[in-house]
């Protein structure tokens, strides 16, 4: 899969979440990265040999902002496309772990740990 076509999966993705939900991503930028930097991985605690991510969120949680929160840069969102196309064969298994990471990610920027996000199925 092209990156051009790529691109149209993550805004597809993105086009199926419940309003609900995308209301309150307006201050939330969603990137395409071809790979995690090597230094980023490192900062996590990752292997760069051996471990990548699918998308990271960068931000502060709504769960952690106070009365005070404000004139903030957006938070962001990066969906890696390397990765993901290395570890799904089909377009259909592509379109699956882009909406699988997306929300798994969304779920971080509303304040959900990896362990409640999982337990949900993403």
């Amino acid at each position: 899969m092209d990156r051009a076509i790529f691109d149209t999966v993550v805004d597809e993705a993105l086009a199926e979440l419940p309003a609900v939900f995308a209301r309150q991503l307006d201050n939330v930028t969603i990137v395409i990265e071809d790979e995690p930097a090597p230094e980023l991985l490192r900062s996590l605690g990752m292997d760069p040999r051996r471990h990548t991510l699918f998308g990271l969120y960068q931000g502060v949680p709504l769960s952690a902002r106070g009365a005070s929160f404000g004139n903030a840069l957006p938070d962001t969102i990066s969906i890696f496309y390397r990765p993901i196309l290395r570890a799904c064969r089909t377009p259909e298994r592509i379109r699956h772990e882009v909406r699988r990471t997306l929300i798994h990610e969304i779920g971080h920027f509303f304040g959900m740990d990896d362990d409640e996000i999982r337990r949900l199925g993403y």
